[in-house]
């Protein structure tokens, strides 16, 4: 599998995912890696029927995201994968999966969060998880579509 974006964003398979991300990215495949979004018929359901025209999307657990990038089978296939939270990203990366770069779209505010730009609200976990893949030295950058100017996430977060 060719990871063409791993994005955060809370919202999933919206506006700027399919008309800018799938676009700028070339993907032909979204995968919603997710385990509690995975184990929601209803809503997994509704994402695979928002996905833009021509573009694959499918909705997995987190293993068995791990599962499908090990497989010979997608080796050649352009993704962009989605998470709603740096929690999952760490587990993929964990399990073996080659993340260079998450791009945080969206974190929406709840309660126990604390607000850190206009989108991404985090808790204790988040920043753990965040700290963690930016140790790994993966790059984690906020910018809600690709034209917004790159901002290094963990400049925010310290």
């Amino acid at each position: 599998m060719k990871i063409v974006l791993a994005r955060i964003d809370d919202r999933l398979i919206h506006g700027q995912v399919a008309t800018v991300w799938a676009k700028v990215t070339g993907c032909e495949r979204i995968i919603v890696c997710d385990d509690d979004v995975a184990a929601d018929t209803i809503r997994a359901t509704l994402l695979k029927q928002v996905a833009p025209p021509g573009i694959k999307s499918s909705v997995v657990s987190v293993d068995k995201a791990i599962r499908v990038y090990n497989n010979p089978k997608y080796e050649n296939d352009k993704c962009l994968l989605l998470f709603t939270n740096p929690t999952s990203i760490l587990r993929m990366v964990e399990g073996g999966v080659d993340i260079k770069s998450v791009n945080v779209g969206g974190m929406s505010f709840k309660e126990g969060k604390r607000q850190i730009t206009n989108a991404v609200s985090v808790d204790d976990k988040d920043v753990e998880s965040f700290k963690k893949l930016s140790e790994k030295g993966i790059e984690i950058e906020f910018r809600k579509v690709d034209t917004d100017k790159r901002v290094n996430l963990m400049e925010i977060i310290k």
